[in-house]
């Protein structure tokens, strides 16, 4: 979202791009139906908008154009096999699982936007090469081990904003920095701050919580990813840059060319301190260098050229001292002795990584009756990949179900693994209706099959149908009953039936002929008159008030009958008053 750090084009390639660009736009999106977008919460619209302001004059090299380059450069076409693993469009697979998980998310709960993970995985790359910047990597969740930071922001060579969050997310309580794999600004966070992986924290340095803030900052204002203004405008609001545009969508188009290696995520040890007075050659994040210095970047275009010095943090003064945790004094990292040319190198054990989720218990059904606690756990058992169980990896269980939720009412509970490597989840709850209720557990940021728990909730057998007060049972014609009818369903032993389904008719007087149109009636779910009404389900107590009976002009004997669903009756005898007749008022006497 900051500075793009870049090698200066020529500009005849900077024609070409552009006029590449805007043919490539609308092939890469398609075209969508005219619409109104917002204004009102559209930071593209906003010209203070600190996550746009311009931070000098960035010129990002892009990807080469040539229509018969090396296979695997995005954008080009050449022999060699399609599906060939190249690093250079592959995407770690956390940051790959984050990206299309967090598209997902856009298109239920934004889904004009029609948000490409292309497109958010493009962002990645330009800004931090998925969080990978500086030898950051990945933990169990996504979180990267270290924050990353960008410059500050203090008028010299990047814009002036002031801090917005006390140092709390960017370690900086004077300037606000650039912070996580999608670089955000903490007042941007505020506002589109997102929880991506469903444990309750909205996390800049967590990269399902970016992707998924990301998401939501580019649809913002009803943009449509599908129409090449807005998602041209969207972009150009995460950074104000012609260049950074051109980047941002040549990935996009790279990525979208489907030769995506899901890549082994990063577990070397971070790369420590950078050098005073300069930069890590293939590994800068958009905005830790300022307009004007030339690092190389991880963009799969020309060869890499070593970086230009950049000026220290401290005004030019030479330092000796390491930098501080969160801040961008520049140090010197520690040397380590050589090593003699036939000392053999002991090769790193791989990182403990989950590799299979496995339920733990029998495979029978749960079952339970409508509003009871299933008596049964999901627990499930994490496993790396030398099969020995895994502690301290995050389990997300999620409920589904009507109505059914966790004992603490909600449907989706982060679980850590214990030393045994499992987890458990709180009991579930059933909703008040019969069906299904399934719990599905995941491991956060593996693409591993996951572990489904399935039950059925059923409901308790009526023994009777009991009267809740004593409403009145007669009405006058043209009007209602004054009282709802309430009744309470129990079982034999006299508990509450939660969940029975109620029918209400309403008969003649012999309690089975139906009114035959006419007489006491409810009102449909499309408002049109019914005298056999579906009333819906007993609640938690069994009892289920029905809608208000009217009545129209026909007087009489009536009956309602309310019916569980297995059968059991309660009769309300009703009885609609005849008009009162209304006696002419005596003429006046004549005179004599």
């Amino acid at each position: 979202m900051k500075i793009l750090p870049t090698r200066a084009a020529s500009v005849s390639r900077q024609g070409l791009c552009t006029a590449l660009l805007v043919a490539s736009l609308t092939a890469a999106v398609g075209a969508g139906a005219p619409h109104n977008t917002a204004d009102a919460d559209d930071p593209s619209k906003d010209p203070k908008n600190p996550q746009g302001l311009p931070h000098g004059t960035p010129n990002l090299t892009l990807p080469d154009l040539r229509p018969n380059g090396r296979p695997g450069l995005p954008g080009t076409t050449g022999p060699g096999k399609e599906d060939s693993k190249d690093a250079a469009t592959g995407i770690p697979a956390t940051a790959l699982d984050a990206y299309r998980k967090a598209a997902q998310r856009a298109a239920t709960d934004m889904p004009a936007c029609h948000m490409p993970w292309e497109l958010i995985a493009g962002i990645g790359q330009v800004e931090t090469q998925h969080g990978t910047y500086g030898g950051a990597r990945m933990t169990a969740d996504g979180t990267t081990d270290k924050p990353i930071l960008g410059p500050q922001l203090n008028g010299n060579d990047f814009a002036n904003v002031k801090d917005t969050d006390q140092g709390r997310l960017d370690g900086d309580a004077v300037y606000d920095k650039a912070v996580g794999p999608t670089q955000f600004l903490p007042s941007t966070w505020a506002q589109y701050g997102a929880d991506g992986n469903g444990d309750g924290v909205k996390n800049p340095n967590n990269i399902y919580d970016a992707a998924l803030a990301t998401a939501k900052y580019l649809c913002a204002g009803g943009k449509d990813m599908n129409r090449p203004g807005d998602l041209d405008r969207a972009v150009l609001s995460y950074n104000n840059s012609r260049s950074y545009v051109n980047a941002v969508t040549e990935w996009m188009r790279a990525y979208q060319q489907g030769n995506v290696p899901s890549l082994p995520d990063r577990t070397g040890v971070p790369s420590g301190s950078v050098p005073s007075g300069s930069v890590p050659s293939g590994n800068v994040p958009s905005g830790n260098a300022p307009s004007g210095s030339a690092p190389s970047r991880n963009v799969p275009s020309g060869k890499p050229q070593p970086s230009k010095p950049l000026p220290p943090s401290n005004g030019g003064k030479p330092s000796g001292k390491p930098a501080e945790p969160g801040h961008d004094k520049p140090s010197t990292p520690p040397t380590k002795p050589p090593t003699k040319p036939d000392e053999p190198q002991k090769p790193k054990p791989p990182a403990q990584r989950a590799d299979r989720l496995e339920r733990v218990g029998d495979g029978r059904a749960w079952e339970a009756n409508a509003g009871e606690t299933f008596a049964e756990k999901a627990r499930v058992l994490v496993k790396d990949q030398s099969g020995k169980p895994m502690a301290g990896a995050k389990v997300r269980f999620v409920v589904s179900g009507d109505g059914a939720a966790f004992t603490d009412a909600s449907t989706v509970l982060t679980v850590t693994t214990g030393n045994d490597g499992t987890a458990t989840a709180l009991r579930v709850v059933a909703g008040l209706k019969i069906g299904k209720v399934k719990v599905t557990a995941t491991v956060v940021g593996r693409d591993l099959p996951a572990v489904e728990f399935a039950g059925t909730v059923s409901v308790r057998a009526a023994e009777e149908v009991v009267v809740v007060g004593k409403p009145a049972l007669q009405a006058d014609p043209n009007g209602a009953f004054a009282d709802r009818f309430t009744v309470k369903v129990l079982t034999k032993d006299g508990k509450d039936v939660v969940g029975t389904a109620i029918t209400a008719t309403v008969t003649k007087a012999d309690g089975t002929t139906p009114a035959a149109k006419e007489g006491p009636y409810f009102k449909g779910p499309d408002g049109k008159r019914t005298w056999r009404l579906e009333a819906g389900t007993t609640d938690k107590d069994g009892v289920l008030a029905l809608p208000v009976l009217l009545t129209d002009g026909k007087s009489g004997e009536y009956v309602l009958n309310v019916t569980t669903a297995d059968g059991k009756v309660h009769a309300f005898r009703l009885t609609v008053k005849a008009p009162t007749a209304t006696l002419p008022s005596p003429k006046p006497t004549p005179a004599t």
